[in-house]
């Protein structure tokens, strides 16, 4: 957890509609890299902490005999619920609301766990050592994230990039010089380290994968807008009733930077850190 934050209720509130637009895909191949590396067969539990509307679940469902998804907010797990009825995998996938800090919940036990891109918002060390109690013998734990530093560069490309800067520039005029998250601030942004965190709960590792990135995405003013409004920092209700003022601000910056409505992008690489409940 952040020093001198503390999470509330509307961190994301209004954000889920817009994640499956809004938000950047994880890199193709990361479903057979996992595959491999933990040996999945179509058996076994999987537990997704922080799931969001599903993404990470519903990519590997098919690679597990049931999947459980928590998450702390109403509309991440409504539409983790459409999603999972979407796919056809509704029948193995259950959807709790609950907060990791109130693991084990009565879950019951798992073969490998997941956190995508989430666990910064959580009480780090005692959500690690929960969930590897919640761990079958030899289970992991995978924690997944874009690949840091990245360079992508956009030489090139058929459309203008997303001109993310001014968009930043826009939400500090908006909602002040500090970085907003639910009813406080980051200053220091989110939290890192992620490792020794691991490495002091008792798990083994890790090993690291890169599962490459770099298709070509065409992305249009909805796509960005959605993006957006994905976020932590800048999350529907963050704006009150000058959202849709925000919202007006934003797609002419967007049309001003690319008069066609369209964006390249390059898909970002996925890093995955496999962490096991035992030595190997």
């Amino acid at each position: 957890m952040v020093v001198g934050w503390e999470w509330d209720e509307t961190l994301f509130s209004g954000a889920a509609a817009y994640y499956a637009r809004g938000r950047l895909p994880y890199a193709p191949g990361l479903v057979d890299v996992l595959t491999e590396a933990l040996g999945l067969d179509g058996r076994g539990r999987l537990l997704d902490v922080g799931c969001g509307p599903g993404t990470l679940a519903l990519e590997l469902a098919h690679r597990f005999g049931e999947v459980v998804g928590v998450d702390p907010d109403r509309g991440m797990i409504a539409e983790a619920e459409r999603g999972a009825a979407e796919a056809g995998v509704a029948g193995k996938a259950t959807w709790v609301r609950a907060r990791a800090e109130q693991l084990p919940a009565g879950l019951g036990a798992f073969t490998v766990v997941t956190f995508g891109q989430s666990f910064h918002w959580m009480d780090r060390d005692l959500v690690a050592v929960t969930v590897r109690g919640m761990l079958e013998r030899g289970g992991a734990l995978v924690h997944v994230s874009d690949v840091k530093e990245e360079n992508r560069s956009l030489d090139g490309l058929p459309w203008p990039a997303v001109p993310y800067a001014a968009l930043e520039e826009l939400v500090r005029r908006y909602l002040g010089p500090v970085r907003r998250a639910g009813q406080g601030v980051l200053p220091q942004g989110t939290p890192g380290g992620e490792s020794a965190v691991y490495a002091r709960a008792g798990f083994h590792g890790p090993d690291r994968h890169v599962v490459p990135g770099g298709q070509l995405l065409e992305r249009t003013v909805d796509d960005v807008v959605a993006w957006m409004f994905s976020m932590s920092f800048a999350a529907p209700h963050l704006f009150g009733p000058r959202r849709d003022d925000f919202e007006t601000d934003l797609r002419r910056r967007l049309s001003k930077a690319s008069p066609s409505g369209r964006f390249s992008e390059l898909g970002p690489g996925t890093e995955v850190f496999v962490w096991w409940k035992d030595p190997r």
